[in-house]
Parts: structure tokens; sequence; C-alpha cells
């Protein structure tokens, strides 16, 4: 009798065991810049409740960085990097799937200040006249807020005057750290870096022509093993309740030929 009831109990899980493979949820790999960690915490909860049978997994980094672990063959299925151009450069070299990249917002660029012990700057154009020791900027080799922030210094004229006060951070969240810490008395970050963090605040606003637009985007990778899953995650970005959440976070509608607010089928 007992040998029946196993053979019985081992038959019922033969049949029920495609049920529970099923069951699974399928693992969603997304490579994210810093820049969008602090959001991107907040609006995965609400995906995840929305597509159940998806188990994000995010992979945070600078934008470069991703970029290059993807080049070579990192296992991800969604890249969102905090410039765009990182999407592009891909692209060029057949790395994107067609079809599927988008922008889906943008923010600014900003000079901020530690709150403890704030530098006596009110606008950029007192960086020509007080003086600064230390002025933290991202690595343009390694940060896409570095490369934007090389930029604009050099536009106003200010690279020659402070470069020798430059003190690198790997990614946006070292230069927030270097100036909230005091190591450096101002930085220069994207908005969306800043309205999070509580031991620094915004001086000025750097003007939009003094820098390439900074547009974040999303795409699918050449990569990809959850396809279905990558293409539900971009309309969930473009979704109008998360882009409303975005602007608490310092992120601005941005739109662009790739399209912002209509999705396009994900071919694989």
């Amino acid at each position: 009798m007992k040998g029946r009831r196993l053979l019985l109990g081992f038959f019922i899980l033969t049949l029920l065991a495609p049920q529970y493979a099923l069951a699974q949820p399928e693992t969603l790999t997304i490579a994210a810049a810093n820049s969008v960690k602090d959001a991107l915490r907040k609006m995965l909860p609400l995906f995840e409740a929305e597509h159940p049978h998806i188990a994000v997994r995010v992979i945070y980094g600078p934008s470069q960085t991703l970029r290059k672990q993807i080049e070579e063959g990192a296992p991800v299925d969604v890249f969102l990097p905090s410039l765009f151009d990182e999407i592009e450069q891909l692209e060029k070299k057949g790395l994107v799937i067609q079809g599927t990249k988008r922008v889906y917002a943008g923010t600014s660029l900003v000079l901020i200040t530690g709150t403890l012990l704030p530098a006596p700057i009110r606008s950029i154009e007192d960086l020509h006249t007080v003086p600064v020791h230390h002025i933290a900027v991202g690595d343009p080799k390694t940060s896409s807020v570095g490369k934007v922030a090389a930029q604009f210094l050099k536009y106003s004229k200010l690279e020659p005057a402070l470069k020798s006060q430059y003190v690198f951070g790997e990614h946006s969240r070292a230069v927030l750290d270097l100036v909230s810490k005091g190591e450096a008395e101002i930085g220069v970050v994207y908005r969306t870096d800043a309205v999070a963090d509580d031991h620094v605040r915004i001086v000025d606003t750097a003007p939009a022509e003094s820098h390439s637009p900074v547009r974040y985007g999303v795409a699918v990778v050449w990569t990809a093993r959850n396809i279905s899953g990558a293409g539900d995650f971009i309309e969930f970005m473009l979704s109008a309740p998360i882009q409303a959440q975005l602007k608490q976070y310092g992120f601005d509608q941005a739109v662009s030929d790739a399209g912002l607010v209509r999705r396009q089928e994900v071919k694989p």
C-alpha cells in the first residue's frame, strides 16, 4: 500500500511539473546607469506587480562600463544608460535589436554645492571670479555625466582656470559623494542625480546650448533572452503614470525620432 501511495504521488508530481515550471517567473536583466537608480527602485515594484511572471534583476554602474560589458557579451536584456549616445554606439555595431531603442526622458546639467559647507557661489558666472579649490566632475573616460560636464566647462571657458582643481569621480554617485562630504566645494551632475540627495543643493543650471542634449534611452540588446519581458518593460517606461513619476526625480519629457510615446513591437 505504501509503495502504491508513493507511486501515485510521483505520478501526480510528474503531471503537475510542467505547470510548476510555467509558474516560475522569467528573469529580466536590466543594465542601468547609476543616475536612474533612485527612480528605478521606486518604479520596479510597480512593474513586477503588473507583470508577476517577470522577476527583475538590475545591474547598476557607469553607462560606458555597462556598454562595454554588453559589447563583450554580458547576459543583459535591457540597457538603460544615462546618455542615449551609449545606445547609438551599440546600434552602430549591430548590437541593439532593431526597432527597440527609445528616448523616454531627458534632464539638465546642474552646478551643485554641499548643504553643510556650501560654497559662496550663486551662479555659474561666479566661477569666473570666485576662487574654487576643488570641483568634482565625472571622469569622461568612465561616465556619461563626465563627458557632458567636459563639454559644458569648455563651452563656458571655465576649463583653463578650473582644470587643475578637478577632482574626478568614476560616476555620478561618486561626484555627489565628493561634494556632500566636503571634498569638493562644487560639482557638476545631472539634475536627476541632485534632486534625490539631501546633502547637496542645486546652485545653477548649465545652458542647454553648452552641451549635448541629455537624453535617457532604453533598448533591447543583442544578448537578450527575455525579449517579451523587455518589450513589456519599455512599454511600462513610456506609460503616462511612469512618465509622471519620473518628473519627481528631475526627469523631463524628451521626444526624439526614436519615439517617446509610441511603442513599436519588439522584433527578435
